[in-house]
């Protein structure tokens, strides 16, 4: 369900802004127009939201501001208590891609750099899910790091070993990254129709719509 992961943002929920600022130099390119990327996910959700993986609340910020009504699912705890320091209001569940109970329907879920958490197989559970529970006009709005096909992969991974990006190469290794074709068909047999836009070297925004 993706939280084989969760520990890892014990440590860096103490780091995470300012990895997502731009002081880690080795993730500057997959962070790179954060602020931005942010911004277009919030563009394209219609309100009520469900938000995956809050982490420290950036992205709940850019919806917040747009006067989305906003329900944060976060499966981590220490990320839970960062997002909450920042929203006191904030409607802030234990949960997160496939196992979540919201207060009332959405209209979108979204999340940004987190859907790589789960495989493949559970991506294609989670798409379906959301199928299930969004209505005609609904929208799954993610950003996260997506690769063009696996050779792009595999690339981008010999690319970062040669900078001596240690960490970024081991994290590229162990997570579940997946590609435009595997995710595209993935939403269009689950009846939504999706735009993949790049935003960065490493990072799409993927807009799906229920038909």
């Amino acid at each position: 369900m993706g939280r084989e992961f969760v520990e890892i943002f014990d440590e860096w929920v103490h780091t995470y802004d300012a990895s997502v600022g731009g002081e880690d130099p080795e993730y500057a390119a997959v962070f790179e127009n954060y602020k931005d990327i942010l911004e277009a996910v919030a563009k394209k959700a219609v309100s009520p939201v469900a938000e995956f993986g809050t982490g420290t609340g950036n992205l709940t910020a850019a919806l917040l501001e747009k006067g989305f009504e906003v329900t944060g699912i976060e499966p981590n705890a220490a990320m839970r208590k960062a997002a909450a320091d920042k929203f006191p209001e904030l409607v802030l569940l234990d949960g997160d891609f496939l196992d979540f109970n919201l207060p009332q329907q959405p209209k979108s879920f979204v999340s940004s750099y987190a859907f790589h958490h789960l495989t493949d197989r559970e991506k294609e559970q989670a798409i379906k899910l959301y199928a299930s529970l969004l209505p005609s006009g609904g929208k799954v709005v993610f950003a996260d790091t997506v690769f063009e096909s696996e050779e792009a992969k595999q690339g981008r991974i010999v690319y970062e070993e040669g900078e001596g990006h240690k960490n970024l190469v081991e994290d590229l290794k162990r997570e579940h990254y997946t590609t435009v074709p595997v995710l595209e068909g993935l939403f269009q047999q689950n009846g939504f129709n999706v735009n993949f836009t790049r935003l960065n070297d490493y990072v799409f925004l993927m807009d799906a719509t229920k038909r």
